[in-house]
């Protein structure tokens, strides 16, 4: 049987997929993480879906991206001696401005994607070098990249222009938007299972340690809180969100400040952790009582309702709101914080259904809908995968 691989490359973390392909839709078999990847806690965790743990323990040997998905693939190989891989689906982050879909990986288009990485100088080249690591392993294999940005390359003009003079834009520099594997799922999903809610507006706030918000009209995205960079918008876990440039400015001319100064400040050291002092854990900030804690989650609720109210306007109207991410799937506490006091935007939170995670958390007399759904971004990656294997 026909497999497929799915690959999600961070900077310190790789997540891995393996799916059976050839019926309706992939379907999962095992899946896993490798975390830290080069330091000396480094941690590598795998499950099939009965249950059976293939991995859990930490390993001096995932000292770096190559090494980790060395061992991911010896892993496969050894658990799973009969399965052929007929393709490999990678996550990458930076599609540029002319990407709206996956597209095969050769040796023409790494080269183009490799001038993207300017664009996103701590996802591309990770992304990339897990990319040519299958390829070496894999020469069979069809390879096939999914774009973070592709979900959002549709937006009106005025939704992707900074006021820059117009030969920036024509460079690239403009507003890509990020997440969009995640909220190809939850589109996708709706349209399964709401028609009537995905054919309306809907705000998705994909919410964890990386968090942005989409604004949909009809399943297509319209507009993004994030911007240039993954960077932009909310507040996240190590993450500064929305910036006043002229904060930048003030940090090298003032501070001395150099570049690599300034993005590992902003990309490293701010968000929920620079907030709190202590930690990017949400689960962490929700259990504490300490000050810095309290102005963390109070930050990033009220960027987010502000957020909300911004593209709210944006879709002229609002019909649902949905969580996914890490934190806005599981964190009842956060999306009341977002939700109460929300009527005048028709949003009404029945209380007891979000203490329950249910799937629907708005009262019967809601305006806006207010739901719940899981992501799965790996699902969508194999499922482009297997149209391309086909």
């Amino acid at each position: 049987m026909d497999h497929i691989i799915t690959l999600n490359s961070g900077s310190s973390s790789l997540k891995f997929g393996l799916f059976a392909a050839g019926g309706a839709d992939p379907i999962l078999i095992c899946s896993g993480e490798v975390e830290r990847i080069g330091s000396p806690d480094a941690r590598i965790s795998a499950t099939t879906t009965d249950g059976r743990v293939l991995a859990d323990t930490s390993s001096e040997v995932l000292r770096d991206q190559a090494s980790a998905l060395d061992y991911i693939l010896d892993l496969f190989e050894r658990q799973f001696p009969s399965a052929r891989v007929a393709a490999v689906g990678h996550r990458i982050v930076h599609g540029g401005p002319d990407n709206d879909q996956p597209i095969l990986l050769t040796p023409d288009s790494l080269r183009m994607l490799e001038q993207l990485e300017p664009f996103a100088p701590l996802h591309q080249p990770y992304n990339l070098h897990g990319a040519r690591a299958a390829m070496e392993r894999f020469p069979e294999a069809k390879q096939v990249a999914c774009f973070d940005t592709a979900f959002h390359r549709h937006h009106p003009w005025v939704n992707d222009t900074f006021a820059l003079p117009t030969e920036y834009y024509d460079m690239g520099v403009r507003r890509y938007g990020f997440h969009g594997l995640s909220y190809d799922y939850i589109s996708d999903h709706l349209a399964k299972t709401a028609p009537l809610i995905h054919g309306g507006r809907v705000v998705v706030a994909h919410l964890g340690n990386g968090a942005s918000m989409c604004a949909m009209i009809g399943g297509r995205s319209v507009g993004s809180s994030m911007g240039f960079s993954a960077m932009d918008g909310l507040p996240m876990g190590t993450r500064c969100g929305q910036l006043d440039p002229g904060v930048v400015l003030y940090l090298m001319d003032q501070q001395g400040m150099n570049a690599d100064e300034i993005s590992d400040l902003l990309y490293r050291k701010s968000g929920l952790l620079g907030l709190s002092g202590m930690t990017n854990d949400m689960r962490t900030l929700e259990a504490s009582d300490t000050p810095g804690a309290r102005n963390a989650i109070n930050y990033f609720t009220f960027r987010i309702r502000r957020e909300l109210g911004a593209l709210a306007a944006v879709l002229g109207g609002l019909d649902a709101v949905v969580f996914t991410g890490g934190i806005g799937e599981n964190s009842t506490y956060i999306r009341d914080r977002i939700c109460t006091d929300m009527g005048w935007l028709g949003v009404e939170l029945d209380h007891d259904a979000n203490a329950d995670n249910g799937r629907v958390i708005s009262t019967d007399l809601s305006r806006v809908k207010l739901m719940v759904i899981p992501t799965n971004e790996e699902l969508v990656i194999a499922r482009a995968a297997a149209a391309n294997a086909a």
